[in-house]
């Protein structure tokens, strides 16, 4: 597999909203969403302020059972604290920001498939006992990793034959052209003793899987003694989709600069001094306006299922969504809208907060059954306190059959 994998700047966090609360904490999402005044750099000319805005990786997921977000860590104490502070003390408690922080890799790869691709990176980091956030975009593919853990992930890397782009230590690139031995999707692998330590779960850590097959062993167990059963929403289906390259004036990540000043003038031909405007473009200028104004109206509209992601080079956002909110978008949508995706739910309130990443174990599973269907094509959405398993509408049904089984229950 030829891939390369850089570090993104910054580090991240991770937010689990209840469905309950969403309403509450609508303001602070869309915040994050549209120019957040903590991530604003002002310069000041003459008296004049100038805003600019950039994005770094950002993902908004709402589903029938959580709210999740993942963004910048310096938003989560400037936006979301102060809110989450401002709910009553009751409900405060029932929102939770994890406690470790995240670092974003981004990953890319030519003539691999995404699921090929993220096995060959999943399940060695996996078995060196690093859990890992996986989130695919439409564009691209992202791995976020405890940033306490960034040393092991380089260490874990190098030795499956990456190396580093010449002095930069941000970016590794493969050139092993053997293919993987295991196979799992992209998502979120952990060794479930990770997160098992007694003040979280009540239960003793255990050794480090001898395999990955032992991995999923131990995942399955931990959900069975968990009671996480799969489930299916009636009738919501998803499609996969995103905005139109270069919608927007400008490239989404310009810096508009204050080199050029209006002042408007009196009758006169006076300077008002309260009339300073500037020349140059905004934020609003540099993306597709109405792609923003249907996210926007579709969060408004507390959505059963919308997931938004954001990053650096991914112009514009990756969207999977709800196919019932399509008709909000107007025609600021490409990829397969017609497409028909459906979501295997796994509601992981009663693991710990580090265990979430445990649907990645399931879909690996799945990932090896399914082989034998034609055309199955699977992956899914990590959020922080729930797992989505997404398949089409055709393997769905069978996918649900081979993990009420495993899981011991129906799966209804």
């Amino acid at each position: 597999m030829n891939a390369q994998v850089s570090f993104l700047e910054g580090t991240l966090s991770l937010i689990h909203i209840p469905v309950d609360l969403y309403p509450n904490l609508l303001q602070p999402i869309l915040q994050v969403l549209l120019p957040p005044s903590q991530d604003t750099r002002q310069s000041i000319t003459d008296g004049i302020t100038v805003d600019n805005h950039k994005h770094g990786f950002l993902n908004i997921s709402v589903t029938p059972i959580e709210c999740s977000i993942v963004c910048n860590s310096a938003w989560a104490k400037s936006v979301f604290e102060p809110a989450i502070q401002r709910l009553p003390k009751d409900r405060a408690k029932t929102v939770a920001i994890a406690k470790d922080t995240y670092a974003a890799l981004s990953v890319s790869g030519a003539g691999v498939d995404a699921g090929s691709r993220v096995a060959d990176l999943t399940s060695p980091l996996a078995m060196a006992n690093i859990p890992i956030f996986f989130i695919t975009t439409y564009y691209s593919d992202f791995i976020l990793v405890p940033d306490k853990d960034r040393q092991a992930v380089i260490t874990t890397l190098l030795a499956k034959g990456f190396v580093f782009v010449e002095d930069d230590q941000s970016q590794l690139v493969s050139r092993d052209p053997s293919p993987t031995t295991t196979s799992h999707p992209h998502g979120f692998d952990f060794d479930p003793s990770h997160s098992r330590a007694p003040s979280q779960g009540g239960e003793p850590p255990s050794p480090h899987p001898s395999s990955v097959d032992d991995l999923q062993e131990r995942t399955f167990a931990l959900l069975r003694r968990r009671n996480v059963t799969p489930h299916i929403e009636p009738d919501l289906v998803l499609v996969h989709c995103t905005g139109i390259r270069g919608a927007g004036t400008q490239h989404p990540h310009h810096h508009p600069s204050a080199s050029s000043i209006t002042r408007s003038r009196g009758p006169n031909g006076s300077r008002r001094g309260s009339a300073k405007t500037i020349a140059g473009p905004a934020w609003v200028d540099t993306v597709d306006t109405k792609l923003y104004t249907g996210i926007v109206a579709a969060l408004v509209a507390q959505p059963r299922f919308l997931s938004v992601s954001l990053a650096p080079d991914d112009n514009p956002p990756s969207l999977l969504l709800d196919r019932a909110l399509l008709p909000l978008f107007g025609d600021t949508l490409v990829g397969p809208v017609d497409g028909a995706l459906v979501p295997i739910f796994l509601d992981l309130a009663d693991l710990p907060f580090e265990a979430t990443g445990i649907v990645s174990g399931v879909a690996g599973r799945l990932v090896r059954q399914l082989r034998m269907e034609d055309g199955a094509e699977l992956s899914y959405l990590s959020t922080a306190r729930a797992g989505a398993v997404i398949l089409s509408s055709e393997h769905a049904g069978v996918a649900l059959g081979i993990l009420g089984p495993l899981l011991g229950g129906g799966g209804v």
